[in-house]
């Protein structure tokens, strides 16, 4: 995806400064080409037992993104209802998208019953009884899989963690099998199927291995007692390389749900991949505006901010910060800042580059999951634009916010 040639830094082919001189910055720029690739991979890896792949559409939600992943036959994760309709408009079929999530509204679960997606994801009693009430009303049968949380610490970024007993997310075992008894005997929903999602960013083996286990157990207990589940969904989470950490590989992964999961050749196998698919596939371009130094630190102030881009400011994340253009002279320690109001407002912290000059451009690599999906309005800034690359032209997927899209909704 990247390179750097005589230009500069390239794009599947197209040069970074070109792209910003077309489109403006600050800009996200996609390789489709990639994210289709890490697809691919995947796919590759789990042959022995083909999964239906559920993009998790809260790390990308760009119709341009969902598109390219909707035509290769993916199925979609979904968490609110505006991305059901994100999903079906960008030609996800219903039948392949799962509505996970523990705050459902009952406008939203009817319209997921309305559409017809393949499995709503319980994640308390109160939601099945809130969502037996709605198929009730639309007299119809609800499709639900239930969401196991099996107390596995997946050795991740507190705020990403979601399947320890002190997490919101899923149901601990004994309440699960009591989710799914009442789901077998309701009249008006259909048990498809168990879900157990534990975390984000994880790039160990152990933790998939124990949710495995966890889910074979109680898929075990209900199959004893007549209730066959059609669906086993692992959820995602599979970490990449951001700095030093190790990349999950999904072909050992693969190897270990196949093994703790063969006494269920019947189920289908569902994963709920979105870091993994869409975090190389995106670079953010950003323009230096000015350089400042005080006596403890060098600062690089660029267009680019915490709106723009949440999780530096949000988990400390680390994203590699490249030049577009090679610039020579002696590293420098920098802290690469944006205009935001904020102190913690910042792309990139002590690192080590030569010295930016105004003008210059930058890019933030691994931007492709959770920055714009990510990204507000904070200080009245417009959000960016976004640009897909592929078979070497760029074309705009989403233009710049103006003032006017800042205000559209307000009232006098």
């Amino acid at each position: 995806m990247l390179s750097y040639g005589p230009q500069g830094l390239r794009i599947d082919g197209i040069g970074a400064s070109s792209l910003a001189r077309r489109f403006g910055t600050p800009l996200y720029v996609y390789s489709k080409r990639t994210l289709l690739e890490r697809l691919w991979t995947l796919r590759s890896a789990f042959r022995a037992r083909p999964p239906l792949v559920c993009y998790a559409v809260k790390a990308n939600s760009s119709r341009a993104v969902l598109r390219a992943l909707a035509e290769e036959g993916a199925g979609a994760d979904i968490v609110s209802g505006g991305e059901l309709l994100r999903a079906l408009a960008a030609g996800f079929p219903a039948s392949r998208i799962v509505f996970s999530g523990v705050g459902k509204t009952a406008d939203e679960l009817e319209m997921a019953v309305r559409r017809g997606v393949l499995t709503v994801n319980l994640e308390s009693f109160e939601e099945l009884a809130a969502l037996e009430k709605v198929a009730r009303r639309l007299e119809t049968r609800a499709p639900v899989s239930v969401r196991l949380n099996p107390d596995v610490d997946p050795k991740t970024h507190p705020h990403v963690t979601t399947g320890r007993a002190d997490n919101k997310f899923g149901v601990e075992a004994a309440e699960a099998l009591a989710m799914c008894r009442r789901a077998g005997r309701s009249r008006w929903l259909t048990l498809k199927g168990l879900q157990c999602h534990i975390g984000s960013q994880i790039t160990t083996l152990g933790p998939y291995r124990l949710a495995a286990r966890a889910v074979a157990r109680l898929a075990r207990k209900l199959e004893g007692e007549g209730l066959r589940l059609e669906l086993l969904d692992m959820g995602g989470g599979m970490g990449i390389r951001y700095d030093e950490e190790t990349a999950l590989d999904a072909s050992p992964l693969a190897r270990i749900l196949t093994q703790e999961l063969s006494c269920f050749p019947g189920a289908r196998l569902l994963l709920e991949p979105g870091r993994s698919l869409v975090a190389d596939a995106g670079v953010l371009l950003t323009r230096v505006l000015y350089r400042k130094q005080t006596s403890k630190r060098r600062f690089v102030i660029v267009d680019a901010a915490m709106n723009d881009l949440a999780r530096p400011a949000l988990y400390g994340a680390y994203h590699p910060v490249w030049p577009v253009e090679k610039r020579g002279g002696a590293l420098k320690t920098v802290d690469i800042v944006g205009p935001v109001c904020e102190s913690g407002d910042f792309l990139a912290r002590q690192r080590r580059l030569p010295v930016p000059q105004e003008g210059d451009l930058l890019a933030v690599l691994k931007a492709g999951a959770y920055g714009f999906s990510m990204s507000s309005q904070y200080n009245s800034r417009p959000r960016a634009a976004e640009v897909m690359v592929e078979g070497g032209k760029a074309r705009l997927v989403r233009r710049r916010e103006t003032f006017k899209d800042l205000v559209c909704a307000e009232l006098p």
